[in-house]
């Protein structure tokens, strides 16, 4: 298939004589990008303003600031997620927050804000994470280390994130984590209704896979019997509580329940936090190992400032959340990390109206427009000419950690919009860190190999990342 790509010149007219037209050929791009993102970088690096406009799929894809804060800020009533997106994830998530606009999306939020803006969830959630950690991973780990045994990173950072999100929201504990590597149905189901949903997008026309739903074929047959299996966990789920009782509990679910009597309502709601909570947090620890491996010094550097904020000898205790919060270059380890691999690569939005964006791009009504995290953390435009090293340095000022402006760094999206769950996923995303650094040295199996992600809506490595484990000072 040859795609059509238009590079937008800095003009705003039409008679900018600059604009160059590339006609890319998809399998002269697979042979040297492994990855889509990768590919998309290399075209936003060429274009003068930031910005491609890819005509067979109607869709413009910028990695510039000021048109990302223009989509998420400005003129965020004229982007809303849209109905593309919406019916494309629909019979995943319904009518949860991650795919509806106008009024029900603005209910749920004022509703997620309350509840995770809560010292008592987020204290109830950071409890949950020390337990998983405490009571799986680093048994899980330990049984590993020093016999050469093969573990799956990603995987296990996959049943660690799924055990805590369900724990959190449901109040049920699937046990993916428990030291058998139990297989959990739960689970399965949801990983193959989250990737074959992903998989529509990929179809050349939406009527293919709306065809084969209409038919109950393929690909379409095995999204239907997997969200039937996740409809009957979430209901079940739902039924325990109403013989149980939520007044009392702190699950995400119990408090939805306080307020919402629809049960359809209540399992789109928490399945969409699930989605988030599960897949963004195991893709971002994923990510940041495989750096930590490729740079020791950065390893070194944390388990300095470990000691230095928690001076202790073995048996290290667990981390408090104000200790943590100390810890600056952590933090500015774990942004740099999801700078140059965020969980989610791209988000797209669609235009209401006509508009132009600040780098003069015309958006006609109805087109598809994305702003590329991956590709602007590779952008020296953005980032500067060390835009492809990690670094967590440029993140600290006087060794303090010091924020950059959310548009620059969209990993959590911003605006209106941005991620509600932000705090408690760094929190997460931290307290492993701190845990597997303090205790064993990881080592990734193939250090050569570098990342290739399988289509999804979250980065997902293809073949995981297999490691070896040892305990420090055995």
């Amino acid at each position: 298939m040859i795609i059509d790509v238009l590079e937008l010149g800095k003009s705003c007219t039409n008679t900018d004589k600059s604009l160059r037209r590339l006609n890319l050929v998809s399998k002269a791009k697979q042979a040297h990008f492994d990855n889509l993102c990768d590919w998309y970088t290399h075209l936003l690096k060429k274009s003068p303003t930031g910005s491609i406009r890819i005509h067979v799929l109607r869709n413009i894809v910028t990695a510039d600031p000021e048109n990302v804060q223009h989509i998420l800020k400005s003129r965020f009533e004229n982007y809303p997620k849209g109905k593309p997106f919406s019916v494309l994830l629909g019979d995943l998530l319904g009518q949860g927050i991650f795919n509806v606009d106008g009024d029900s999306w603005t209910f749920q939020r004022k509703m997620a804000s309350l509840e995770l803006g809560s010292v008592s969830i987020r204290m109830h959630a950071f409890g949950i994470v020390e337990s998983e950690i405490r009571s799986r991973l680093i048994p899980l780990l330990s049984s590993a280390s020093g016999n050469q045994r093969v573990l799956d990173l990603q995987d296990v950072f996959r049943r660690f994130s799924f055990d805590n999100i369900c724990k959190f929201s449901f109040g049920f504990d699937p046990g993916c984590l428990e030291f058998s590597l139990p297989v959990s149905e739960f689970a399965e189901a949801f990983d193959l209704a989250s990737k074959l949903s992903a998989q529509r997008g990929l179809a050349a026309s939406s009527l293919i896979w709306k065809a084969k739903r209409v038919l109950n074929l393929g690909s379409e047959k095995e999204l239907k019997q997997a969200i039937t299996m996740v409809d009957e966990f979430a209901q079940r789920m739902i039924n325990q509580r109403r013989e149980m009782g939520f007044s009392d509990k702190h699950d995400l679910l119990s408090r939805f329940m306080r307020t919402i009597d629809d049960d359809k309502y209540l399992r789109d709601i928490v399945v969409s936090f699930i989605l988030a909570g599960r897949d963004t947090v195991a893709s971002g620890l994923t990510s940041f190992f495989w750096l930590l491996s490729q740079h020791p010094k950065v390893e070194s550097t944390i388990r300095e400032e470990l000691e230095r904020v928690v001076p202790s000898c073995d048996d290290r205790p667990f981390v408090t959340f104000d200790q943590m919060r100390e810890m600056h270059y952590l933090h500015a380890a774990v942004c740099e990390s999801l700078r140059l691999f965020p969980p989610v690569q791209f988000d797209s939005k669609f235009a209401q109206d006509d508009d132009v964006l600040p780098d003069c791009t015309f958006v006609r009504k109805g087109t598809r427009v994305t702003y590329h995290p991956y590709a602007m953390g590779r952008m020296e435009r953005v980032w500067g000419s060390n835009c492809l090293e990690f670094n967590p340095e440029r993140w600290l000022k006087n060794g303090r950690y010091m924020p950059e402006n959310p548009y620059k760094y969209p990993v959590f999206q911003a605006g209106l919009r941005v991620c509600l769950g932000k705090e408690m996923a760094l929190a997460e995303m931290k307290c492993v860190v701190l845990a597997i650094v303090s205790r064993f040295n990881i080592r990734v199996a193939d250090p050569n190999r570098k990342p290739i992600f399988a289509p999804g809506l979250t980065a997902t490595v293809r073949g995981g990342l297999p490691i070896f484990v040892q305990e420090r000072g055995a």
